[in-house]
């Protein structure tokens, strides 16, 4: 088929070369990236509706300017740096962080990435494609910190932060478990050196949420509660956000955001069993995405507030969601309703133990949601992987073998790498995230100050609020 032919016929489809057939199909799945990852990206409007209805109302267009900084500034360092880290193929790859690719070689992903990014030389532009999708998974692990630190953040300190999670702490976690060489990867083209037949993260529970809720965790703690969140006796003040609306809104964008990263996650639309794979996470996501919704809802109605909170069932759908993405390829829908409704239990004990016990201030309960179900997701897999799944979707490594399924299936490898990757991912991130926020906070651009705090950010920092209302408000206020 002549690749400037956009309207075959029938005939020339009939004799056309295996080449062209190839050609056509890399194509389609270039295509097919480029479409998954508008919906990862869209993403991005989820989390700045959610976090700016979550936050108060004096604090909006902050909130909401941390998070178009993230995908600008994202942008840049994942194209000139992240990326290439994350998913080097060079000369000599190691299973632990991207090796740099010579100038001339720039065929594969280079430790400096603007190498390839910048002149593509893949016919189909897959590896433009794949980068758009990584793109968006990297904006997500960035963005879940925004809300842990809402209300009380300098602007500057938040933006350096983006910069080391996209371009350093982030893209080592992605080679590690998903990049041709790395040490816990199913992907792995060194076998000798993988663990335990690589960890099961199809589309990130680990790697990205329990990156961005870990680091999440370091940032609330040791910027400190909101001035004003606990009393004299250490008891909880609420600060309800100021617009359910825009909560709820942003609630089911990510949700629909998540019909493509994590059915997207098999990177091709063309390969043996890909739809049938893509189907059926259609269907786990779903099913896990309600069952978390509905069961913290209901442990929060007979065991908490007493009250049918929306902002609960908003949590609940997100921890159901975070839960299923590392197992949904290979977990049957059964079993991803379980995971759901365990994943709901994990969040609302979570969201307790922090708020309650801990005394971390964390407005979004991006640990609770991100880091605590993340972990959960990953360990999930490793109980429920089923082994018609796990050794169909990963079937092309030779080291898939009879006890590559969950415990629950009479198989140990797929838990046991998923405890190290957790324990790695835990270690790494907490190693990084707790000297940046503190060498922040020792150079005193951490935190606002207390006066800042009080007025709001929008008044103080952006020019005045978010709504025409409060400004004329404040106006008559101050005359």
């Amino acid at each position: 088929v002549a690749r400037n032919n956009l309207k075959p016929t029938l005939a020339d489809m009939a004799t056309a070369s295996a080449d062209d057939l190839a050609y056509v199909a890399a194509s389609v799945d270039s295509f097919y990236l480029l479409v998954v990852g508008c919906f990862v990206f869209f993403m991005q409007s989820g989390f700045a509706l959610l976090e700016a209805g979550s936050v108060r109302a004096k604090n909006t267009k902050n909130i909401l300017l941390k998070n178009l900084l993230d995908a600008c500034i994202g942008a840049f360092i994942w194209w000139a740096w992240g990326f290439g880290v994350a998913y080097n193929s060079g000369p000599n790859p190691n299973g632990f962080i991207g090796t740099a690719n010579t100038s001339e070689d720039k065929g594969g992903y280079s430790f400096f990435s603007a190498w390839w990014t910048g002149e593509d030389e893949h016919p189909t532009g897959y590896n433009f494609a794949l980068w758009w999708f990584q793109y968006g998974f990297a904006a997500a692990a960035a963005t879940i910190v925004s809300g842990a630190v809402a209300e009380r953040a300098q602007l500057g300190a938040y933006l350096i932060y983006t910069c080391i999670i996209t371009g350093w702490i982030y893209p080592v976690v992605v080679h590690w478990v998903w990049a041709t060489g790395g040490w816990l990867s199913t992907f792995t083209t060194v076998e000798d050196d993988v663990v335990l037949g690589g960890c099961i993260d199809f589309a990130g529970s680990g790697v990205v949420h329990m990156t961005g809720g870990v680091a999440a965790f370091w940032g609330a703690l040791i910027m400190g509660p909101r001035k004003g969140r606990y009393d004299e006796n250490k008891r909880v003040v609420p600060m309800p956000g100021h617009s359910t609306v825009l909560s709820v809104l942003g609630t089911f964008i990510l949700w629909l955001g998540w019909y493509g990263f994590n059915p997207g996650s098999t990177l091709a639309l063309t390969g043996s069993g890909y739809a049938q794979t893509m189907a059926r996470v259609i269907v786990t996501t779903t099913l896990a995405a309600a069952a978390g919704g509905l069961t913290v809802v209901l442990l929060d109605k007979f065991l908490a507030s007493h009250t049918w909170d929306v902002s609960m069932v908003c949590n609940g759908v997100l921890a159901g969601l975070v839960s299923i993405t590392a197992g949904c390829s290979v977990i049957t829908p059964w079993y991803s309703f379980t995971v759901g409704i365990l994943g709901g239990f994990v969040y609302f004990g979570a969201s307790k133990l922090m708020v309650h016990k801990l005394r971390v201030d964390d407005p979004l309960d991006a640990f609770a949601v991100h880091g605590c179900c993340g972990f959960w997701g990953v360990f999930a897999t490793g109980l429920f992987g089923d082994p018609h799944y796990t050794r169909g979707y990963y079937a092309w490594t030779d080291y898939a073998s009879s006890d590559y399924t969950g415990l629950f299936f009479g198989g140990g490898k797929v838990l046991g790498c998923a405890v190290v990757t957790l324990v790695s991912i835990i270690s790494w991130v907490s190693f990084w995230a707790a000297i940046m926020f503190l060498a922040l906070k020792f150079a005193g651009v951490l935190r606002v100050p207390a006066e800042i705090e009080d007025a709001g950010m929008d008044v103080s920092k952006h020019g005045g609020s978010a709504y025409n209302d409060m400004n004329t408000q404040l106006k008559q206020e101050t005359k």
